[in-house]
C-alpha cells in the first residue's frame, strides 16, 4: 500500500472574490500535492469554500440576493481561479454540502456526549469580519486588528458552549511537539493559553444562516466549530477513511493560527478522534505593506495576474519569491514578477532549453555517462520539500540549471558537435522537467514533450520576455 499523504488549505470565506492572497496558499499546497504524488504516494488534497456565517448573510443582503444564491455564485469564482492557476485537487469542499451538515451534527453529539457542552448566556465585543468574539487585549485602538475599518459590535445572546477551558492542559502539552509550524506561531499560541482559556460559543440565534444545531432547533452552529470540521468531513467520503491521522497537514494564513491550534485540537480531543500530524501557519500577502484584502480595498485578482503574465509567471513567482514556511509576510510586486520571469524563467530555464534542443537537432546525441546530472542535489531538494521549505527546493532546482548553463557555455557544443555533451544535456533537462513539474506543471509538460524522445526538434520560445 502506498504511503497516505493528506493535504488541506484553509476553506476561504465567501463573503468577497478570490484574490491573489487566497491564491498564494493554494499554489503551495498543491505544489507539495504533486510533489508527494511524484514521490510515489497516495495523496488527498481538499481545499473549499466555507460559506456560512453573520458575515455571509450580510454580504447577501447589500447584494439583494438570498446567502445560498449568494454562495453558489461566489463559490463558482473560487472554482474558476483555481482552475485557471492549474490548482489540481481532490476534492472542492463546501460548508453547504449535505454530507458535511450531518458530519458536523454527529460531530457536536459526540463532543456533547462527552459532556462538554452546557447552555449559557453570552455577551461581549465581536467582530463579524472575523466572525469571532474578540477581547479586550486584543483590540487596538478599540478595533479589530485584522479589520480595522469595521466596527466592533457588542452581543448579548442566548448559547450553547464548548468547554475549551478543560484542554489547557493538553494544548499545552501539545505545544511541545510539532503540531503548530513555524516556531514564532506556536510560541505565540502557548503564551495566550497559558494566560488561560475561556469557554467556546459554539451557536447563535441572531441570526439563521448556519449549520442548525442538533441539540436546539432555535440556534444554528457557530460557523468557526462548524467549519473547522470539514477537513474531517473530506475523509468520510467512501475509499477515503484511511486518509484521517495518516501524514495530515493543514496550510492556513496566520490569521487563522488561533482557531487551528486551539478550538481544532481540542475539538477532535472531545469527539475522541485523531488529530492531524501538523498545521502550517503561513504569513500574509501584502500589498504595499498591507494584508491583501477586499475590505482593505487593495485586492488583486489571481485570474488578471494570469491573463497579464500567464500562470507559470504567477505560480513561479509566488513559489520562489516568499519563505512559506518561515511564517514571515511577503510583498507582492509585479516589478519583482517581471524580473523573475525575465531573468530566471526565460533567459535561465528558457534559453537552455531553445539551446539544446536547436543544437541536439542539429548534431543529435550519443548515450554516455551523466557526469553533469551527478551535480544535481536530489537529496537536498527533498529534504527542503520535507521541511517545507518551498522555495530553497526551486532554488536549488535552479542552481542545477544554472550548472546546466555553464556546462554548455564551457563545452561550446555548437563548435565541437559533441554528441555525448548534448546527451547529458537533454537527460538532464528530462529531469528537470520532472522536478519542475509541481511548480509550472503547464511548462514541465511542454518541456518533457520537446525532450521525451531521441528525435529532438527546435523548441519554440516557452518564456516570452515580458
Amino acid at each position: 500500500m502506498a504511503e497516505k499523504f493528506y493535504i488541506t488549505t484553509a476553506i476561504d470565506y465567501v463573503n468577497a472574490a478570490p484574490h491573489i492572497g487566497h491564491a498564494y496558499q493554494k499554489i503551495v499546497a498543491d505544489t507539495l500535492a504533486r510533489w508527494n504524488k511524484l514521490q510515489g504516494k497516495d495523496v488527498l488534497f481538499v481545499t473549499g469554500t466555507d460559506e456560512y456565517g453573520k458575515k455571509v448573510q450580510e454580504a447577501a443582503e447589500a447584494a439583494g440576493k438570498n446567502p445560498k444564491q449568494f454562495v453558489d455564485e461566489i463559490s463558482k469564482e473560487f472554482i474558476k481561479a483555481w482552475k485557471i492557476l492549474n490548482i489540481d485537487y481532490d476534492r472542492f469542499i463546501r460548508t453547504t454540502d449535505p454530507d458535511h451538515a450531518e458530519i458536523v451534527k454527529k460531530f457536536i453529539e459526540k463532543c456533547n456526549e462527552a459532556g462538554d457542552i452546557y447552555k449559557g448566556e453570552y455577551s461581549g465585543d465581536y467582530c463579524t469580519g472575523c466572525e469571532a468574539y474578540i477581547t479586550e487585549r486584543d483590540l487596538i485602538e478599540g478595533k479589530c486588528p485584522i479589520h480595522p475599518n469595521r466596527e466592533i459590535e457588542k452581543i448579548s445572546e442566548e448559547s450553547y458552549f464548548f468547554k475549551l477551558s478543560k484542554y489547557q492542559d493538553f494544548l499545552l502539552k501539545l505545544y511541545k511537539t510539532d503540531f503548530t509550524k513555524p516556531k514564532i506561531r506556536r510560541n505565540e499560541v502557548r503564551k495566550r493559553v497559558e494566560e488561560g482559556l475561556n469557554d467556546l460559543s459554539i451557536s447563535r440565534t441572531s441570526f439563521d444562516w448556519g449549520i442548525p444545531f442538533p441539540l436546539d432547533k432555535k440556534h444554528v452552529t457557530y460557523v468557526w466549530f462548524d467549519a473547522l470540521i470539514n477537513y474531517y468531513t473530506a475523509t468520510r467520503e467512501k475509499g477515503r477513511e484511511d486518509f484521517w491521522g495518516q501524514p495530515t497537514v493543514h496550510i492556513l494564513g496566520k490569521d487563522n493560527t488561533w482557531f487551528h491550534n486551539v478550538y481544532w485540537p481540542a475539538m477532535l480531543k472531545s469527539a475522541g478522534i485523531e488529530l492531524p500530524k501538523t498545521t502550517i501557519n503561513h504569513g500574509f500577502l501584502t500589498f504595499n505593506g498591507q494584508k491583501i484584502s477586499k475590505s482593505l480595498g487593495n485586492s488583486i485578482s489571481p485570474i488578471t495576474l494570469v491573463d497579464k503574465y500567464g500562470v507559470d509567471a504567477v505560480r513561479y513567482f509566488c513559489l520562489r519569491n516568499f519563505s512559506f514556511v518561515s511564517g514571515s509576510d511577503g510583498d507582492f510586486s509585479e516589478t519583482s514578477l517581471v524580473e523573475r520571469h525575465n531573468n530566471e524563467l526565460a533567459n535561465k530555464l528558457g534559453n537552455l532549453i531553445s539551446r539544446t534542443s536547436a543544437l541536439a537537432e542539429k548534431y543529435g546525441m550519443e548515450k554516455t555517462s551523466n557526469t553533469l546530472l551527478k551535480k544535481l542535489n536530489l537529496k537536498q531538494i527533498e529534504k527542503h520539500f520535507d521541511e517545507f521549505q518551498i522555495d530553497k527546493a526551486l532554488n536549488e532546482i535552479f542552481t542545477f540549471i544554472d550548472h546546466c548553463n555553464e556546462f554548455i557555455q564551457s563545452q561550446k557544443p555548437w563548435e565541437t558537435h559533441d554528441k555525448k555533451v548534448l546527451y547529458q544535456l537533454v537527460e538532464s533537462i528530462r529531469e528537470i522537467a520532472k522536478l519542475l513539474s509541481p511548480f509550472i506543471p503547464e511548462s514541465a509538460e511542454k518541456i518533457s514533450k520537446i525532450f521525451k524522445t531521441d528525435k529532438i526538434k527546435k523548441a519554440p520560445i516557452l518564456f516570452q520576455k515580458i
